[in-house]
């Protein structure tokens, strides 16, 4: 069985691909093959980067509307499931949570570099194996803050074209 590879297309960056993980997180991975077969991510930005960390994307559109879905079971260690061993290397997809553990929906995370703090701590559910230079072009542009309430915000919208499965 072959594991399913997205395509995330960036307006004026280019593209990331990456394999998913459904034996590491499976129903993480099924949430987020049928977000991206809905045409969800279409037009929702990364809203927090963080040089070094994370790009962070998945819930606001570029008038920085919250765009949201139900909620998932996160699927990691500190959550009671074990079978997620994945690594927050450079690369990993991950899902973003609030303190809720089962709080995860459609914001995601991709590493820009390693953070063992958040192993075991966040569900991984795929990794980047092409569009590293995308991954770094993102990481490193210019950011703020989006009134008081969020911090490390791209100066200039980095829009998510769209999020492709294609192959399962």
């Amino acid at each position: 069985m072959t594991n399913p590879v997205i395509k995330i297309t960036v307006k004026d960056i280019g593209s990331m691909t990456a394999e998913l993980y459904p034996e590491k997180a499976p129903k993480t991975v099924a949430n987020f093959v049928k977000l991206c077969e809905e045409g969800f991510f279409e037009g929702l930005i990364f809203h927090r980067v963080i040089r070094g960390f994370m790009i962070q994307g998945g819930g606001y559109t570029e008038d920085m509307e919250h765009k949201e879905t139900d909620s998932i079971k996160g699927e990691f260690k500190a959550n009671g499931f074990m079978q997620n061993d994945l690594k927050h290397t450079r690369g990993v997809l991950s899902m973003a949570r609030t303190s809720d553990p089962d709080s995860a929906s459609s914001q995601f995370f991709v590493m820009h570099e390693d953070a063992p703090h958040l192993d075991a701590q966040y569900a991984g559910f795929g990794k980047l194996t092409d569009g590293f230079d995308v991954l770094d072009t993102i990481a490193t542009t210019r950011t703020g803050n989006y009134g008081w309430y969020m911090q490390d915000v791209p100066k200039t919208p980095i829009v998510i074209e769209k999020i492709e499965v294609i192959s399962k």
